[in-house]
C-alpha cells in the first residue's frame, strides 16, 4: 500500500490546481488561463526529464505520443474553460464519467459488455450527479438532470470526460513502450512548450500578459508538475485502476475548494454527490471488468 500516499497526494496537487488557477487566472482569456501553468511548469518538466533514463523508443510510442498531443490540448482547453465558467462543485465531478464512457467504448469498439460491479458503478455516478443538482430551481423529479443542460461548466466537463476515455487507451499504448515517468514527464514538456507556441502564433494569447504574474504563475507551474511527478510514482507503484480511483479524489478537493475559496453554496448536497460519484468511479475502475 506504499502507493497509497503518492496517489493521495496527486489528487491533493490537481484540486489545489484547478482552485488555484481559478481563482487567480479566471480574469484573463481562456488561453492565457491555460497557458499560466503550462508555461511556468516548464522549467520544473524539464529539470525532472534530465533525471530520468532514456529508453529506446519505437514506431507505437511515438505514433501514440503524436496523437495524444492534439487531443490532450483539446481536453486542457475544455478543461480550464469549464471551471472558469461554472463552479467547481459543478464541474469536476462530471470527471468522474470518464470510466462511465470507456465501458461504452470497450462494448462499442470491443465488445466487452459491462460486470454487475460496472453497472453499479454507472447507477452510483448517475444518482451522484443527480445529487449534485438537487437545488435546482425547477421542479419535478427530473429538475437535476435538467439543470446539467444549464451548466455550461458542466456540460464542456461531460465532453472532457468522453475525451478522457479515448486518451486513455492511446496513452497506455505510449506507457507500455516506454515507461509511465518517461511517458508522463516527455509528453508535458512537449505538450506544455508545443500548446502556447501554437496559441501565441495566432494571438490568442500574449506573451506580456503571461508576464504579469510570475510568482502566481510559477504556483501553478509548480502544482501541475507535482501533479504530474505524483502521478508518475504512483502509477509505477500499484496497477493504474487502483491509482486512478484514488486521484478521482481530487473531485472532493475541488469541491472543499469550491466551499473555502470561492463560498459556492450547497456544500452537504454537493460534497454527498461528488463522493457517490468518486465511489462509483472506484467501482468501474477496480471492481469492474
Amino acid at each position: 500500500m506504499l502507493w497509497l500516499l503518492p496517489a493521495l497526494i496527486t489528487a491533493l496537487f490537481v484540486g489545489s490546481q484547478d482552485a488555484w488557477v481559478k481563482r487567480y487566472f479566471s480574469g484573463y482569456n481562456v488561453y492565457e488561463m491555460a497557458a499560466y501553468p503550462m508555461v511556468y511548469s516548464l522549467p520544473f518538466l524539464c529539470l525532472c526529464l534530465f533525471l530520468v533514463p532514456f529508453p529506446h523508443l519505437d514506431p507505437p510510442f511515438l505514433l501514440s505520443f503524436l496523437v495524444s498531443l492534439p487531443l490532450n490540448g483539446l481536453c486542457f482547453l475544455l478543461y480550464v474553460r469549464a471551471i472558469q465558467v461554472s463552479p467547481l462543485s459543478l464541474t469536476l465531478p462530471y470527471l468522474a464519467f470518464t470510466p462511465v464512457f470507456m465501458l461504452l467504448t470497450g462494448l462499442l469498439f470491443l465488445g466487452e459488455m459491462p460486470d454487475p460491479w460496472g453497472i453499479c458503478g454507472v447507477l452510483l455516478i448517475v444518482i451522484g450527479s443527480y445529487v449534485l443538482n438537487l437545488d435546482a430551481p425547477a421542479t419535478g423529479f427530473l429538475a437535476p438532470f435538467y439543470a446539467i443542460g444549464r451548466e455550461p461548466g458542466s456540460r464542456i466537463m461531460l465532453f472532457v470526460a468522453f475525451l478522457f476515455s479515448f486518451m486513455a487507451v492511446i496513452a497506455k499504448i505510449a506507457i507500455i513502450h516506454s515507461s509511465p515517468i518517461f511517458f508522463a514527464l516527455s509528453f508535458f514538456t512537449v505538450h506544455n512548450f508545443l500548446v502556447p507556441f501554437c496559441l501565441a502564433l495566432p494571438g490568442k494569447i500574449s506573451p506580456g500578459r503571461l508576464l504579469r504574474e510570475p510568482g502566481r504563475g510559477l504556483v501553478a507551474g509548480l502544482l501541475l508538475c507535482g501533479h504530474v511527478i505524483f502521478h508518475c510514482l504512483a502509477i509505477s507503484m500499484t496497477k493504474a485502476v487502483y491509482m486512478i480511483a484514488v486521484k478521482r479524489f481530487s473531485i472532493l478537493v475541488g469541491v472543499v475548494y469550491g466551499k473555502l475559496w470561492f463560498r459556492e453554496g450547497s456544500f452537504g448536497k454537493r460534497l454527498v454527490g461528488a463522493a457517490m460519484m468518486v465511489a462509483g468511479s472506484a467501482l468501474i475502475l477496480i471492481l469492474g471488468h
